[in-house]
């Protein structure tokens, strides 16, 4: 299916093969390449970074976006974007863009999504990657909005290319708050969740926890994404999977000079 003058881009998200979110990505990609969709057959939030090793995969061609060559996969985002690169494309596409997903990924958000970590994964190949979050969690959310500040980004994603980050974490603000105002490139917030089980009785008499919570923090200050997302910005943070906390080197240097004896 690939051309010799078009960009391969592969397409991927955590909500599943059949979500509204993956559908408006590819509408929006789709002008910009050879795009080939290889997606979860089931939804898979919050799975992070998790890839199946003690079950095999099942991968199945399906008619999901007319003509565009689409796979869903029995595993998790990191698997469809391994298999892609290994058994469907037989080479590393030149984009991998996730999403949309239904919800935020801002923040610590980044650490738990599988729509990123699908993207991140990418990149760790050293593939330029996107993974585009909305923050309106209904099945029924409007993507519509977004679909042209997604094209611009591609746009310069594919002119420009990505050099010291090969990843970008894109979010985009509630339609409820309006016309999109613009784009904002931010750092990280600092964040995290605020958690706690249901517990309650399924109708067998086994107890069962839910899990539950919500997401808190005081760091939303000018430069940061959540700032961004809460004035109606589109926010961009450049991501590494680089989890080094390199200020902290030169301090913890002075255990290089212990020795215990043994």
């Amino acid at each position: 299916f690939c051309s010799m003058s078009k960009p391969v881009i592969l397409v991927t998200n955590d909500d599943g093969i059949v979500s509204p979110g993956i559908k408006a990505l590819v509408e929006a990609v789709q002008k910009f390449g050879d795009v080939i969709v290889v997606a979860p057959d089931s939804p898979q939030s919050g799975m992070g970074h998790a890839i199946t090793i003690h079950d095999p995969l099942r991968l199945q061609k399906v008619n999901q976006f007319g003509n565009i060559p689409s796979y869903q996969c029995s595993g998790t985002p990191v698997d469809c974007v391994k298999i892609a690169i290994d058994k469907i494309l037989h080479k590393k596409p030149d984009l991998c863009v996730s999403g949309i997903n239904h919800g935020s990924n801002a923040a610590i958000n980044v650490i738990y999504s599988g729509t990123m970590s699908a993207a991140m994964e990418a990149s760790i190949e050293g593939i330029d990657s996107i993974g585009f979050s909305l923050e309106d969690y209904a099945m029924d959310a409007n993507f519509g909005p977004a679909s042209p500040w997604i094209k611009s980004i591609m746009e310069h994603v594919l002119s420009n290319g990505l050099t010291d980050s090969k990843l970008l974490n894109v979010n985009i603000p509630h339609p409820s708050l309006g016309p999109i105002r613009g784009m904002k490139v931010c750092r990280q917030a600092e964040g995290r969740w605020e958690e706690e089980f249901v517990e309650g009785v399924d109708p067998r008499g086994q107890k069962f926890y839910w899990l539950t919570g919500n997401f808190a923090t005081r760091d939303t200050g000018p430069g940061t994404d959540i700032n961004a997302l809460r004035e109606g910005f589109i926010s961009i943070v450049p991501s590494s999977h680089d989890l080094t906390h390199h200020r902290a080197i030169p301090i913890l240097k002075s255990l290089e000079d212990i020795n215990p004896g043994v």
